[in-house]
């Protein structure tokens, strides 16, 4: 579920030296399967481990996982960088905003999934984001813009340079194009 690496190991072992015998560490996500999930690392006393949380054993000390978060941290990596001007603790959970879908689900789900896992983190940058509405008989996405894109004059090269690029290569075979049905001139959509 979540790789921990080994320079990441030993500052937790450092870290945990200094705490109450038995602490161990928390990994969670709050607001799980949301644009705006942001995922974390804190110190798990013995008392606040759950019968319900998962532990995943490491050398030295476990990691505790509560379930509501477990699906969202598939994949999930915790690394330990040392710089010259410092060091920094990096937490990569790709499935965080959005759950991971399984490789033969209904293609609407596994689109849906790169745009919320991919594409909206990118586009959340600039305030905007993008919702499917429906994947058509012939293989067509049916997208529409919020936020920032929403009649901002890049989308254009943002759909087709993009989005749409990124799409076809993932979905070869099963998505012939991208649509966007957002009206971007009122600021509302209109379909077709």
């Amino acid at each position: 579920m979540i790789t921990i690496s080994e320079s990441a190991q030993t500052h937790f072992r450092e870290l945990l030296s200094r705490q109450e015998e038995g602490t161990n560490i928390r990994v969670f996500v709050v607001n799980p399967g949301r644009p705006n999930a942001e995922c974390g690392v804190s110190y798990a006393p013995q008392d606040s481990v759950e019968d319900t949380d998962i532990r995943l054993n490491f050398a030295g000390f476990d990691a505790v996982v509560d379930a509501e978060s477990a699906p969202f941290l598939e994949a999930a990596e915790i690394d330990f960088v040392e710089q010259e001007l410092g060091s920094q603790l990096t937490l990569k959970a790709p499935n965080a905003k959005a759950q991971a879908v399984a490789d033969d689900a209904p293609l609407i789900e596994r689109v849906d999934y790169v745009i919320q896992s991919k594409v909206n983190p990118q586009l959340a940058s600039h305030g905007g984001q993008v919702m499917i509405s429906e994947i058509t008989d012939d293989g067509i996405a049916i997208l529409q813009f919020g936020g920032g894109c929403n009649g901002c004059s890049m989308v254009d090269v943002t759909l087709k340079e993009g989005i749409e690029k990124q799409l076809l290569e993932l979905f070869p075979g099963e998505l012939n194009g991208v649509r966007d049905i957002t009206e971007h001139s009122r600021g509302e959509h209109s379909y077709y």
